[in-house]
Formats: structure tokens, C-alpha cells, sequence
């Protein structure tokens, strides 16, 4: 499987899960979804909404490739975030609302792609103000595995607090292939 497929089956993952995660705590009452459980980012709103922060950050920064792809203008009229454990959204919907935005602009993003923009040296500064540089495949790879920590966090949380999330494995969006 090539780099842009990798790509591509991992936002094609990403929003379904976050889908499954989104279904599972619209289950619980407000409260729950809300309450303090000690985890990292307090609450499993706390963890959602961290998710949320660090794609904005991230699909933010991306901006910055010379490409200058498509798929990235909206992130360009979300505020600059300022901290990693701000809690954009009081209420699930409209976190909800938000994280499905995200989704679509990761999966056109990742359709957008071209081999040659995965190997670029990507500029930026972290949130202490640091200047990095670092590959540009790495990053977006970076963002995946970010989303899929925090996910399994979520996923704890709302096993807790007594919702159903259903199988989380990649391998039910891998496609079977045929026998020669």
C-alpha cells in the first residue's frame, strides 16, 4: 500500500471513529458526558474537545505548505487556538458539529495529496513558540496517531460511564483481497 492510500484509509478511519465515539456519547446524559472522571483532560468532553484543539492546530500549521491546498482554506477562519486544554465547546453538539468539519477537511485533504508534497519540510512553531521543521509525511502521520491515542482515552471513558463504542479495529476498513 502506497503512502497516499496509507493516507486516505487512516481519515477514512478517523471519521468513523470519531463517528462511533460522537453516537456513544450522545447516548449518555449531559452530565456524564461533562462530569470530572479524573482522566487528563478532566471529562470525556475535556478529551473530546483536546482532539479537536490538536487537528485544529495541526490542519492550521499545514496551511503553511507551499501547495496551499483547497481542502485547508476553512481551518484558516477558526480563531488561533492558544492553549491544547481549552475547552472550545460547552455541549456535545456542537463539538460534534466542529469535529465532523474537521473530518471532511482531513479526508479531502488526504484526497488532495500528491506524492511529491509528503516529502517537504514543513515550518512551524509549536505552542511554547519554538520554531520546528519536520517532514511533512511525518506530521500527517503524527496527527493520526494523536487522534488515535486520545480516542483510546475516550474510548476508556465512555466504557466507565456505561456507553457502548462497538469495534474500534482499522482492520474492519481494510478491504479483503481475493485469492490469485
Amino acid at each position: 500500500m502506497k503512502r497516499l492510500e496509507q493516507l486516505a484509509l487512516q481519515a477514512r478511519y478517523n471519521q468513523w471513529m470519531n463517528d462511533k465515539l460522537y453516537a456513544a456519547a450522545a447516548s449518555l446524559p449531559a452530565e456524564a458526558v461533562t462530569r470530572d472522571t479524573g482522566a487528563f483532560f478532566g471529562s470525556l468532553l475535556g478529551t473530546l474537545n483536546h482532539i479537536v484543539v490538536g487537528d485544529t492546530l495541526w490542519l492550521q500549521r499545514y496551511a503553511g505548505h507551499p501547495a496551499a491546498f483547497a481542502a485547508l482554506q476553512p481551518v484558516q477562519d477558526i480563531p488561533r487556538l492558544a492553549s491544547l486544554d481549552g475547552l472550545l465547546f460547552a455541549e456535545l453538539p456542537a463539538l460534534q458539529a466542529r469535529r465532523q468539519q474537521l473530518d471532511r477537511i482531513i479526508i479531502t485533504l488526504c484526497a488532495e495529496l500528491q506524492e511529491a508534497h509528503l516529502d517537504f519540510a514543513l515550518s512551524y512553531h509549536n505552542t511554547k513558540g519554538v520554531a520546528q521543521r519536520k517532514n511533512f509525511h511525518a506530521l500527517l502521520l503524527h496527527l493520526f496517531n494523536h487522534q488515535t491515542h486520545h480516542r483510546g482515552q475516550a474510548t476508556t471513558l465512555l466504557t466507565q460511564l456505561g456507553a457502548e463504542v462497538g469495534v474500534t479495529d482499522l482492520l474492519v476498513l481494510i478491504d479483503d483481497i481475493p485469492a490469485a
